[in-house]
């Protein structure tokens, strides 16, 4: 793999230049970045079809869309994110100037999943370059035609020593996660997340962890059925469930579950028609080995809404299932898929003790009008993000920053998170020659003891 090792050599070299530091030049890498963007939409429309069959109203707006977006606020910002910010001074180093510069960390490595290779792969890029970084990108395997794509647009338009593209599987990334990278963003699951925290603690490489886990939705009496319902499909089956921070399982208040039923089956229907698979907006699994997995899981409780499957197509209807146990296979680990349990619960204290005896997830939701219950959720349960009311819909803000605790993940971005993510604070204190307190210097005695305590209390 020395091919791989020569590609960091080059950015190494190139980030020594200086070039990077340049706010000019920030601007101009991530004004091509939105360019490309813009006049390869269709093509990457194509591509993401070919891996998933997925509708290009969805790739835009969860994917492209949000990239562009997300350049726009970047582009609008950069300059006053990258100033020098001044600090206030503490009496014990009056007279002094106190400062922070934000720095790139140099060159940083982006891992990013299959289930959306565009967002997934440039959302971070775009936090790398305007901090100042170079970047190599190792995209998924799994979605080749668009991995593929990306590769070929992104070497078109930027120099390697700047932002490098490599392709490849498992034995690539296993490589790459070993060399001197300056920093390091994964996104992806926890077991692998865990691979690549090892790695980096061998050579105390600073880095951020994307996760997932099991995200739970609360419904309780207060909430509008009808609406909710209607959100928590839509937030569920998207991508046909293969999103990070999609609803896992339904919490749902023992005495609506029968009429929460019946408006998810409503809302399904409204989405995807009487047949989901003919649905143009309905997309796929990924591939055989996750479609057998999914397959698995709805073999757990009672099937009440879809259920249906095809292999050779690697389709999975919308399906919700109740009877469900905790000790069920579906309810051990994340789902990544169209397939959305439901629990029931008599009390709030109920509902809490099932999530925290469970590791923290990337994303929680509550669905409620009751202020009392959604106080006690948000400040009694530990998650990474979340929405109240709604699902998913919160990563389109870019002043919330999106990121996980504990199993879920640790590091954030989006907006200007993704900016600090990529940037060392280095913080600074200028001092002139006069004049110089002698109180601090050797030999003490108890009058400078006294003089201090005086200042510090």
């Amino acid at each position: 793999m020395k091919e791989l090792q020569a590609h960091l050599d080059k950015q190494k070299k190139f980030f020594q230049t200086g070039k990077t530091k340049e706010i000019a030049y920030r601007i101009a890498q991530l004004k091509k970045l939105k360019q490309l963007l813009i006049d390869n939409e269709q093509l990457l429309i194509e591509e993401v079809h070919k891996d998933f069959q997925k509708s290009a109203f969805e790739t835009y707006v969860t994917e492209i869309g949000l990239v562009i977006t997300d350049i726009n606020f970047t582009l609008k910002n950069i300059e006053s994110w990258t100033k020098q910010q001044s600090v206030s001074t503490p009496i014990v180093n009056f007279p002094s100037k106190n400062f922070i510069i934000t720095e790139p960390y140099g060159s940083a490595l982006i891992i990013a999943p299959w289930n959306y290779p565009i967002l997934l792969s440039l959302q971070p890029i775009v936090g790398a370059i305007a901090a100042g970084n170079t970047v190599i990108l190792k995209p998924s395997e799994l979605t080749p035609n668009t991995s593929s794509a990306l590769e070929k647009l992104l070497s078109e338009t930027f120099e390697p020593e700047f932002l490098k593209v490599l392709l490849g599987g498992v034995e690539e990334s296993s490589v790459l996660v070993k060399m001197d990278f300056d920093y390091i963003f994964f996104t992806g699951s926890t077991r692998v997340g865990k691979i690549i925290m090892r790695e980096a603690a061998e050579r105390l490489t600073p880095l951020t962890l994307e996760l997932g886990g099991k995200s739970p939705c609360i419904v309780d009496k207060t909430a509008n059925l009808e609406i909710s319902a209607k959100r928590i499909a839509w937030g569920k089956f998207v991508n046909a469930g293969q999103t990070c921070v999609a609803p896992d399982y339904l919490l749902v208040e023992e005495s609506i579950e029968d009429e929460l039923l019946i408006h998810l089956k409503n809302s399904i229907h409204h989405l995807y028609g009487n047949e989901p698979k003919e649905s143009p907006d309905f997309p796929r699994i990924i591939n055989d080995a996750h479609f057998d997995r999914l397959a698995a899981l709805m073999s757990d409780g009672e099937t009440v809404i879809g259920g249906e499957s095809d292999k050779e197509e690697r389709y999975i209807a919308p399906t919700i299932l109740n009877n469900i146990s905790l000790e069920d296979k579906i309810m051990q680990d994340e789902i990544f898929g169209p397939i959305l349990p439901i629990l029931t619960y008599t009390s709030v204290e109920e509902c809490i003790k099932i999530i925290n005896a469970r590791p923290r997830p990337l994303a929680l939701y509550v669905f409620t009008s009751d202020q009392r219950l959604e106080d006690r959720i948000l400040n009694t349960v530990s998650f990474g993000g979340g929405a109240v009311n709604d699902t998913i819909a919160q990563l389109g803000n870019h002043h919330l920053s999106f990121g996980g605790v504990g199993a879920s993940g640790f590091g954030s971005y989006h907006g200007k998170s993704s900016f600090d993510a990529f940037s060392h604070q280095k913080s600074v204190m200028k001092k002139p020659f006069w004049p110089d307190v002698p109180i601090r210097y050797a030999p003490y005695d108890d009058l400078k003891l006294g003089l201090v305590k005086k200042v510090l209390k």
